[in-house]
This record gives C-alpha cells, structure tokens and sequence, in this order.
C-alpha cells in the first residue's frame, strides 16, 4: 500500500490558518478576561421595570409615568436600544425585595444607594446627590379648634364627659337633697335644678364652697370640706391639661433641626433611608407608603415633622404653596441615587457606561434644572 502524503503547498496552507485560528481564540479569550462585552443579543422579552412614585423622580398621571429618574432612564434605555415596561411598586422596601428576588430587571426611582441595600442588590453608577432634610407644618395655633383637637388626641376630652357626667348627677343629688330638707329651696324644678347648678359648678370652678345652709352640724361642714377637695382637684385637672396640650402645640412650630426631633412622632417613606436614620436615632417613627400620605398626616396634625429626601420635600412644598409646609434645617445625611438590578445583572455595566456619558456630556445636569431650576 502506498502512503499519499500532503504537498507541501497544502502544508503550509495548513500551518497558516492553524496560527490565525490560535490568534482568533487568543483574543476571545483576552476580551473576555479585560471585560470587553459583545455585542448584546436581540431581546426575547421586554425588561421588567419597577418604579415607586416620589414625585419630581417618579409621578404618575393616568397610568403613564414622569419624572427625572424616569427620564434618565429612558434616555439610557434608547442609547442601549432596550425594550421595557413598568411596574408600581407601593412601597420602597417592596421594590427592593422584587429586586433581590429577580422578579425586577431594573428599579427606578430616588433609590439611595446603602451598604444593606448593596449586599442584596447591585447598583449603576450614581447619578444623583442629595440628602435628608425635615419638613414641618408652620401654620401655628388655630386657636379654640387646635386646642380641642389636642385635649382629644391626648385623651382628656374623655375625662372632661366623665366630669361632666359627674357635675349634671351632682346637681340632680343636690336638688333632691335640698327639696326634702330646705324649706326656703325654690319649689320649682327648673328654678331648683338651676340654683344646684350654680353651686356645684361653683364647687368645680373656683375651689370656693357657695352661700349654702349647713343643715346637718358637724356632718354638713364635712361634707362641705369633700366637695371643696373635689372642687380643687377639678380645677388643678382641668388647668395642667389645657396648658399641658397649649405647650405642645407651641412647641411643635419650634422644630428648625434634627436636634429639635426628640420627643417627637416623625412621619417616613416605608422603606427609606430616612426611616433607617431615624429608628437609629431612637425617633418615634410612623412609616407611610409616600409623600403624599405622609404630608396628609403632618396636616392632620397626626405627626410632628417629616424627615425625607431633601428634593422630594423641596419639591412638594413648593408644588403645594397653599399648604402650610416649611423644610427646615440644613441638609444631612448625605446620600447618592442609582438605579437598582438585581445580582450579577448582565445591564449593570452598559447602564454604568451610559450614566457616566449622561453625567460627562450634560444630559442629566439639563434633567435637573428642568425639575428643579438653576440650583438643584
């Protein structure tokens, strides 16, 4: 048998596209270990985009969304050419956790990047600076309507029907007393039941017994002496609560730092940075889903401030001028916005790339001073 062997020609032809084939792999292999991505595949689905509504960065207006951090977002989204669409989350803390579980391919909102919130979720490039700050209700005392609603939170519009309720028996016990054993007692109920009145109310007022017979000696003047006990203790009552309720509202319009929030009850986003600081301040905190809730209950007089992010209550107080909203004190807390993926999302680097740009060529410098003028 013959053995047939490779021309030479065919050989070198060989050995030629052997060392190209190694130097293509060579380089695969040092894209893939520098980083460099290829490019990104069709898409099969649309992204899964969810968003929580903080007005200027998220606000919704008949089931389309605006805002900046949805403007950026779609800026981003048409520079990668990536398809979406959006989902509402209610609360921030909800967001978050869809992020952690995968069910989310991005989160968009004011979402302050935080090292708890780091080792569940990954994060772009900041694209945002801001802050906590405390907005308060300056509207003052409205008078007699403010007080009765603070004598009724603080629960002393209840003790004052017991008193009540007390001062109309009294005043029946009296009449029937004084029709039996007084001979000189008006004989008319509405005359009779009128004089009891006026000598318990008396009694209750003013700590002073009323012109009144003692028909029964020693036994009449001690049981004189235990009504004016009463008497006492009624006014001493009634005095140290009104002016009890009239310090608090005072001081409630005296809150012009977070050293001001002691001894406080402090409305929060469910979910924020801003409820985490103040739980690590030992604040009295009562979370609520938004901004908007939160305010309805500063209005309410339900709480005393609202600690947020600095644009949020910069931007609702303003957007709200007939409400009586002022935001106090200086900015703390600082804190950095990104965009929010879940872990080890192929998205993180070209949406980083993309903010970066967006911060390099002006794009979202333009976005904020569109939502909040010249000096964001």
């Amino acid at each position: 048998m013959t053995n047939q062997q490779t021309p030479p020609r065919n050989r070198g032809l060989l050995r030629f596209s052997a060392i190209w084939f190694q130097r293509l792999a060579l380089a695969v292999i040092c894209a893939m270990t520098l980083g460099v991505a290829a490019p990104a595949a069709a898409q099969d689905e649309p992204l899964i985009v969810g968003v929580h509504e903080s007005p200027p960065f998220v606000s919704e207006e008949e089931g389309r969304f605006s805002g900046m951090a949805i403007d950026l977002w779609e800026y981003l989204a048409k520079e990668l050419e990536l398809e979406y669409r959006y989902v509402p989350f209610d609360t921030v803390s909800e967001m978050v956790n869809a992020t952690a579980a995968g069910e989310l391919d991005v989160a968009v909102t004011n979402l302050t990047i935080t090292e708890t919130r780091a080792e569940r979720i990954e994060f772009t490039q900041p694209w945002f600076d801001s802050g906590l700050r405390i907005m308060v209700n300056d509207s003052g005392s409205n008078g007699l309507w403010d007080l009765l609603r603070g004598l009724r939170d603080s629960g002393f519009l209840t003790a004052y029907a017991w008193l009540g309720f007390v001062v109309l028996a009294a005043t029946f016990g009296y009449t029937l007393f004084d029709r039996h054993f007084d001979k000189s007692f008006p004989k008319r109920w509405r005359d009779g039941l009128a004089e009891s009145f006026y000598s318990v109310m008396t009694i209750a007022t003013s700590g002073k017994p009323p012109a009144r017979k003692n028909l029964f000696g020693w036994f009449g003047r001690v049981w004189q002496g235990l009504w004016l006990v009463f008497g006492v203790i009624v006014v001493a009552f009634v005095t140290s609560s009104v002016t009890s309720v009239m310090t608090t509202l005072s001081l409630r319009g005296e809150i012009h730092s977070v050293a001001d929030l002691g001894g406080r009850v402090i409305a929060v986003t469910d979910g924020s940075t801003a409820e985490e600081f103040a739980q690590a301040a030992g604040l009295a905190v009562v979370p609520f889903p938004n901004i908007s809730r939160s305010a309805d209950a500063l209005l309410r007089g339900h709480v005393d401030a609202i600690i947020g992010d600095k644009p949020v209550l910069e931007y609702f107080a303003n957007n709200h001028p007939a409400a009586p909203f002022s935001v106090v004190g200086a900015v703390f807390n600082p804190d950095k916005y990104g965009f929010g993926l879940p872990p080890q999302s192929p998205l993180r680097k070209p949406l980083t790339v993309e903010v970066i740009g967006a911060r390099e060529d002006g794009t979202i410098r333009e976005l904020a001073v569109q939502y909040f003028g010249s000096n964001p």
